[in-house]
């Protein structure tokens, strides 16, 4: 049995990049290919062996809860029609009965105050935090691998990916001490630095190990950048005690929190599809070839 079993998951965001698609459908819901983007987030975890999926939600975002409830009508409909194929996948989408809790955050007040909101629900045990946007196409799951590497250091473990200097200031950056493989011992975090002064170029993304002490840095901390509470500040002024480590996951990254980045995953994982692949590079290289005239 793992050690990290239960895992937050903050979908409170109003996905207003996405509008009007986004006015009446929450961000998370949004499609990537034939799954919701909240789908690859709980699959990842799964695959980590996490059992319980704490979400911190808000007014509005009722088809989240809809979609991990049970479609009796729609179930038995496409059983009577002999689809198997459309049954088979609803099976992702059920929970163990008691694994998912719903939590609400009434206003907007940061990353930080999300997780806090779970504290009950999570207890004293170390704990996963993923973060939707973040959809992360890899062999293995990014927060298995985390997992397997945080039994081994303890503390609190970010997700981190190398980015250009010229990038880093869209990112939460590590100030790193030393490095063994894939795990970096970091002396503290800098939210989006300047180029000219950030301490490395690796970027934290939105998966997240913590020990239960983040909770009490939490409670005690005020609003920082933006009047919000930054789970980056806890996560530094829990340093000494925990400690806190970097970890180069194995994959590639997609911000589906923007545009282009749910495009761009749109287009990576249709082309892992066979049934839809070869159909798509035709379509990618014909439309390439008009542009190129066009130029």
């Amino acid at each position: 049995m793992t050690h990290v079993r239960k895992a937050v998951f903050p979908v409170a965001g109003m996905g207003t990049r996405f509008l009007p698609a986004t006015k009446s459908i929450p961000k998370e819901m949004l499609p990537l290919v034939d799954r919701p983007l909240i789908q690859y987030a709980v699959d990842e975890a799964r695959e980590a062996g996490i059992e319980e999926f704490i979400f911190v939600s808000a007014a509005g975002k009722g088809a989240l809860e809809d979609y991990f409830d049970t479609a009796a009508a729609l179930e038995q409909r496409l059983e009577a029609a002999g689809k198997a194929d459309a049954l088979a996948a609803l099976e992702r989408t059920r929970m163990p009965e008691g694994a998912l809790s719903f939590l609400r955050q009434p206003n907007p007040r940061g990353l930080g105050h999300a997780v806090r909101l779970a504290r009950k629900l999570v207890g004293d045990e170390p704990f996963a935090v993923l973060l939707p946007d973040d959809v992360i196409r890899a062999r293995r799951g990014a927060l298995a691998q985390m997992v397997e590497a945080h039994a081994r250091t303890r503390g609190h473990m970010v997700a981190t990916m190398d980015v250009p200097r010229s990038k880093v200031s869209a990112y939460g950056v590590l100030d790193v001490a030393g490095q063994n493989g894939r795990v970096s011992v970091a002396r503290g975090m800098v939210e989006k630095p300047r180029a000219d002064v950030a301490p490395s170029t690796s970027a934290v993304i939105g998966r997240y190990i913590l020990e239960p002490s983040i909770f009490e840095k939490l409670e005690t901390l005020g609003p920082g950048a933006g009047g919000e509470l930054q789970l980056t500040d806890a996560i530094n002024a829990d340093l000494p005690r925990a400690g806190v480590y970097g970890y180069a996951f194995e994959g590639e990254r997609f911000d589906c929190g923007s545009i282009q980045g749910f495009v761009q995953a749109t287009a990576a994982f249709a082309l892992d599809r066979p049934e839809l692949a070869g159909e798509l590079r035709g379509f990618l290289a014909e439309r390439s070839a008009q542009l190129r005239q066009v130029a």
